[in-house]
C-alpha cells in the first residue's frame, strides 16, 4: 500500500491558498489552519487540493461542499477555474477529497454538476453506475491508499443503460452489463406501467440501482467497510436529474 502512495501521492512542496469551494465548506478553525500554514493566497480557484487541506476535511465536509458546488451549477453562478495553475499544482501529487461512481452519459460530467477543478476528485463512469471487482478495487484505491473522504455513488433520470434493462436489450459486452442492473428492475416496488417508456419508472429503477450498487461494494468491500465504520468516509447515493441539474442525495 505505502508504494502506492509514493507512486501516486508525492508531497506537494508548495502551500497555495485552496478556492473558495474549500473555504466555502469548512468550519473556521479549519480555515484558519490551513490560511496559516504557508505563503499568502492566490487566487481562489488556481490551486488543486494540498494534503493538508483535504486531510482537514470531515466527510461531512466534503459533501456539504458537494451541494454548494450543485447549487452554484444550476444558478450559473460557478466559479472560475484556472485549470492551467490547477494542472500545476497538482502535477507532483494528488489529494482529491471524494470519488464519484457515475454513468457515463454525456450529459452528467461529475466535475462540472459539482463545480470542481482539477484534482478535486477522482471520477469512474461506467454505463449504469454499477460496481464490478475492478471498479470497487479503483474506489478502494482512492480511499485507502489515497485519502478520499466520500465515495459517491451517482445515478441520473432518463439514464439509457437503464432502459436497456428493463428492454432486456442484447448488444454485443453490454448484455452482460446489463444483466448487472436486471435486479434493480425486479426490486423496484411501482404500481403503473414498468416499461422504459414509463420516465417515472424508469428513474425508480435507476434510484433502487443506485442502492444496490452501494450494496454491492460494502458486501466486497472489506477496506471500505472498516473505513465507514471508523467515520473515516462515508458511502452514499445520489440521483443527477438532467432536466433542472439538481443532484439529490439518497437516504
Amino acid at each position: 500500500m505505502e508504494s502506492i502512495k509514493d507512486c501516486c501521492m508525492a508531497a506537494h512542496t508548495r502551500v497555495d491558498g485552496r478556492r473558495a469551494w474549500l473555504k466555502a465548506g469548512m468550519g473556521a478553525g479549519a480555515v484558519a489552519l490551513v490560511a496559516g500554514m504557508g505563503s499568502a493566497a492566490k487566487n481562489a480557484h488556481a490551486a488543486s487540493w494540498t494534503q493538508a487541506e483535504r486531510d482537514a476535511l470531515t466527510p461531512d465536509r466534503v459533501i456539504e461542499m458537494m451541494k454548494r458546488g450543485n447549487s452554484r451549477f444550476r444558478a450559473g453562478k460557478m466559479h472560475a477555474q484556472d485549470f492551467l495553475a490547477q494542472k500545476r499544482s497538482s502535477a507532483p501529487g494528488q489529494f482529491p477529497a471524494a470519488v464519484i461512481l457515475s454513468c457515463i452519459d454525456s450529459r452528467s460530467p461529475a466535475e462540472i454538476i459539482f463545480d470542481m477543478g482539477i484534482g478535486d476528485t477522482f471520477n469512474a463512469r461506467i454505463a449504469g453506475n454499477i460496481a464490478n471487482n475492478d471498479l470497487i478495487g479503483s474506489l478502494e484505491f482512492a480511499c485507502a491508499a489515497a485519502g478520499a473522504k466520500v465515495v459517491l455513488v451517482m445515478g441520473h433520470t432518463a439514464c439509457g443503460a437503464i432502459k436497456g434493462a428493463i428492454d432486456n436489450v442484447q448488444l454485443g459486452n453490454l448484455t452482460g452489463l446489463l444483466e448487472t442492473i436486471k435486479p434493480a428492475v425486479a426490486a423496484t416496488t411501482y404500481t403503473g406501467d414498468r416499461s422504459s417508456k414509463n420516465d417515472a419508472f424508469v428513474d425508480a429503477v435507476a434510484r433502487t440501482n443506485v442502492q444496490q450498487t452501494i450494496d454491492t461494494i460494502r458486501r466486497v468491500s472489506p477496506i471500505l467497510v472498516d473505513l465507514e465504520k471508523k467515520g473515516q468516509i462515508r458511502i452514499v447515493g445520489s440521483m443527477y436529474d438532467l432536466r433542472n441539474g439538481v443532484v439529490t442525495f439518497l437516504g
